[in-house]
């Protein structure tokens, strides 16, 4: 029997596996060096609005709005605020979540679309959310129930009042933020130059987006651990939501790509729903989600007069195409585009809204016909 030759690999060939080795090493350094910069990064700060009065009668004697900038404002000869960019964020997000190098990486930093020692980067932590005030700071389930119109004229207080923001260049919004940019274009038109909602419909919530809303809240409600707000411990009903919102806001093609065995989709979910469980007040995600309940701007889309960069992405189940909503709504925007992104091994369904790789050269182009002040 022929005894089958051995080839060992060429000392070349070794050295340059290990050269690529060394090489992966420094980059990795340097990203996690760009996250903890981006981390730090920004000035931090506070805004309390005496006596908030909230639609639906209820009043807090102080209400807390923290908030992150980047930058500084610039004003024209007029005393107008010419460079200031506000980017809203999603439900249970806070602004600080843009600070990553994925997001303010690829927007916010040098030569960036959205240079930050160009622009003024204004970064709320919406009502109920991250540093501002929410019911678990003590109120719990006797906190006032905040809507989307409470949370843009919150912002809108911070800006002119705060800040000294009279003139914003740009709203950007994700997800919940998308719906807020909506509400902000038709309850103050003239406040900015345009528009960039992305992932959310100019509509009222219904459907299976309602649906899933509803069954999350419910888990939340009927379990009697919640006890009406007043639990001792998270009660396991919010274990329940958190799998509905993985459901709403997950992708497939993502969760194929990042689990494709049985054991690795086991130990993925397991450790999001334990990170989720760590870090989530069920007070907190129920109001969160129950904000939504009065939006809807589709009967006042004729008064958002400033242009609009819309954009959705093919594979958000939140949002999904085939219900052909979002087209519809934006064809009574004139100054409105669309974009629906197609589904690649880029986009990662809902979350897509904070990808500026994928979508960066739309936004690109949106801002360059902006009119110049």
């Amino acid at each position: 029997m022929t005894t089958p030759s051995i080839h060992f690999p060429c000392r070349p060939f070794i050295a340059g596996l290990a050269a690529a080795a060394l090489a992966v090493a420094p980059v990795r350094a340097q990203t996690a060096d760009a996250g903890r910069a981006w981390a730090r990064a920004g000035t931090q700060g506070d805004f309390v609005i005496r006596d908030f009065r909230f639609t639906s009668g209820e009043m807090l004697p102080e209400l807390t709005l923290h908030y992150t900038t980047l930058g500084t404002p610039r004003k024209d000869a007029r005393g107008i605020v010419r460079n200031a960019v506000m980017v809203l964020h999603g439900t249970g997000g806070s602004g600080r979540s843009f600070l990553s190098p994925t997001y303010a990486g690829n927007l916010f930093g040098p030569g960036q679309l959205l240079d930050s020692s160009r622009f003024y980067i204004v970064l709320p932590d919406g009502i109920g959310h991250g540093g501002s005030s929410k019911p678990s700071d003590g109120l719990r389930a006797k906190f006032p129930g905040y809507g989307y119109d409470d949370m843009v004229v919150a912002q809108y207080r911070l800006l002119t009042e705060h800040l000294g923001v009279n003139h914003l260049r740009l709203i950007m919004g994700t997800s919940m933020g998308c719906m807020h940019a909506w509400v902000w274009g038709y309850t103050q038109p003239g406040f900015m130059d345009g528009l960039a909602p992305f992932a959310c419909v100019p509509a009222q919530i219904a459907g299976r987006n309602r649906m899933i809303r509803t069954m999350a809240m419910d888990a939340i409600r009927d379990d009697p651990a919640w006890n009406g707000g007043n639990y001792t411990t998270q009660p396991p009903g919010l274990k329940a939501a958190q799998m509905m919102l993985y459901i709403m806001s997950s992708a497939p093609l993502v969760q194929q790509s990042q689990a494709p065995t049985r054991d690795m989709a086991d130990s993925v979910i397991r450790a999001y729903l334990q990170q989720r469980m760590a870090s989530t007040d069920a007070n907190d995600f129920l109001y969160q989600f129950n904000a939504s309940r009065a939006y809807d701007p589709s009967s006042n889309l004729a008064k958002i007069t400033a242009p609009a960069l819309f954009i959705n992405s093919a594979d958000d189940q939140v949002n999904p195409p085939e219900l052909g909503l979002a087209e519809a709504f934006a064809k009574q925007m004139p100054k409105t585009k669309f974009i629906l992104l197609p589904i690649s091994v880029d986009t990662r369904g809902h979350g897509t809204h904070s990808l500026p790789r994928v979508w960066g050269r739309y936004l690109g182009e949106f801002l360059a016909t902006l009119p110049e002040r």
